[in-house]
């Protein structure tokens, strides 16, 4: 008992045992600690530098990859900014725009670029990876509604669209339109990003147009056409149109301007048109504006039936934010002038397809093509007038009473011009579907010049000749249009002018 007591006094009077040893540390994690911390400070080191100074570095080799049926000169011409690059910032910045320009081609699902570190014994360079991912649907169907200047007219439009059918980025398609004038269209294009050493997209298509205008104007009109897109960038488009144009008037009861034009004519036009929009939207600006400048000349091969003309056209737009309910106020003027050219153009008539005719059902606010939209005037309903063919009551009786119909035979000089404000209206459901409301104002001319009809145009006339109308609306903006309910009263119209009072309603597209 004692020797137990003994022990156990032993055991507590023991002290316990401090580690005074420091844990293990593995060298690996002192290694990778170590590397994370110096790669981090390099890359601080290298972001510093790159905001203060400028690194050269150039490409030393482009390698690209996921093309299986896309020819590589097709991307290869989407490469300049990168190989004209000479820093890193230059680089950066040239990737990003290399990458969407292969990607507006149209046939890649996924674009990806990669900048990996040149050879060694190189330094100073980089090899760029271009990665693509083709598209693996090949066709796809389109429907759309878009306005359409020289048609007077808004139109909807199915197309069925195939792309890269032959590696070169080529986009074929064939569409079918219809109007609402009694118009139809059936054509058949083809799109090239690159053709031979041209840097800008060409393309051509065949089509042909079928409009009737005998309620307006007495006439149909055939157009069978080829059309070439020389240049085509942000701001500047040129092409060349070559049509064979036929009129006919199947009810023979067309008046004496339209008669003396009846039947077939050839058309060879270029046309260049410069444009620039920075508004904030297309469907409704509230800052913002927008310019097209478009000339035409007409006439350019030797044929006794090839139409000479010049035409011009301007339209300008801006719009004012005012600062309370997104209220904005948006400016627009319009002006065109159609003259023959040539021996004896001065006693010629312009061809009529080719001259103004104002009025109609779309809203000249997003709708940007010349001078042909007034609020509250039916299509074509402005002058100049001619009657039609006189009707003979009796065949026995040689007295005849002259028709009471008139064609619209469109002018040579147009000039419109509008203003109006957009406002939000106070239901939340309506601005979170942007439905709101618009009062407007807009007055317009139109003129004959030709066949020395400019000897008569004094100032006075000209002033005279402006028609006007105001009114109010709602605006309901959907995907592919604007539709508008309006109240819409004549201020000013002339004798035989087709303008309403009252409820109407007008469909816009910005394409």
């Amino acid at each position: 008992m004692a020797s137990d007591d003994s022990a156990a006094s032993k055991v507590n009077d023991e002290e316990p045992e401090v580690n005074d040893e420091e844990p293990e540390v593995n060298d690996e994690e002192i290694e990778v600690n170590d590397d994370r911390g110096e790669t981090r400070s390099k890359m601080e080191k290298l972001m510093k530098r790159l905001r203060t100074e400028k690194v050269n570095l150039r490409v030393h080799n482009i390698l690209i990859k996921g093309n299986t049926k896309t020819k590589e000169s097709v991307i290869e011409a989407e490469l300049e900014p990168l190989k004209s690059a000479s820093t890193v910032q230059e680089m950066l910045v040239a990737a990003q725009q290399v990458q969407m320009a292969i990607q507006r081609l149209n046939v890649f699902d996924s674009v990806e670029i990669v900048l990996d570190s040149g050879p060694i014994e190189l330094p100073g360079t980089a090899n760029v990876v271009v990665q693509v991912v083709e598209a693996k649907k090949v066709w796809f169907p389109d429907l759309g509604m878009f306005a359409k200047p020289e048609a007077r007219s808004w139109w909807m439009q199915g197309s069925l669209n195939f792309r890269n059918l032959f590696g070169y980025g080529d986009i074929w398609d064939g569409s079918l339109a219809y109007g609402l004038n009694q118009a139809s269209e059936i054509s058949t294009g083809v799109s090239l990003p690159r053709f031979r050493r041209l840097s800008t997209p060409v393309t051509a298509r065949v089509s042909l147009l079928s409009q009737d205008w005998l309620k307006f104007s007495s006439y149909k009109e055939q157009a069978l056409g080829l059309s070439l897109g020389l240049l085509s960038t942000e701001n500047h488009d040129l092409s060349y149109n070559l049509s064979w144009r036929t009129l006919m008037d199947p009810s023979q009861m067309s008046s004496k301007t339209v008669r003396k034009q009846l039947g077939h004519r050839s058309v060879s036009a270029l046309k260049y048109t410069f444009s620039i929009d920075r508004r904030n939207s297309s469907l409704r600006p509230t800052r913002g504006y927008a310019f097209l400048s478009t000339s035409q000349i007409g006439g350019l091969i030797p044929d006794f039936r090839s139409m000479r003309f010049i035409r011009q056209e301007f339209d300008f737009r801006y719009a004012l934010p005012l600062g309370f309910y997104r209220a904005a106020l948006n400016f627009g003027i319009s002006a065109g002038v159609v003259l023959p050219w040539g021996s004896g153009s001065s006693s010629m008539p312009s061809y009529l397809p080719d001259r103004y005719f104002v009025g109609g059902n779309s809203s000249p606010v997003c709708t940007i093509g010349g001078p042909t939209l007034m609020w509250g005037f039916k299509t074509r309903g402005l002058g100049p007038v001619d009657p039609r063919r006189e009707v003979r009551e009796d065949t026995s009786n040689e007295h005849c009473e002259s028709s009471s119909e008139l064609d619209y035979v469109g002018g040579d000089l147009a000039l419109t011009a509008f203003v109006d404000m957009s406002f939000d209206l106070p239901l939340k459901v309506l601005r979170d579907a942007g439905i709101h409301g618009h009062a407007f104002a807009c007055t317009g001319s139109l003129n004959k010049l030709t066949e020395k009809a400019y000897r008569d145009l004094s100032f006075h006339k000209f002033l005279e000749s402006f028609r006007s109308s105001a009114g109010f609306g709602i605006v309901v903006p959907t995907k592919f249009f604007r539709m508008e309910v309006n109240y819409c009263h004549i201020l000013k119209q002339q004798e035989y002018d087709r303008g309403k009072t009252g409820l109407q309603f007008s469909f816009s597209s910005p394409l």
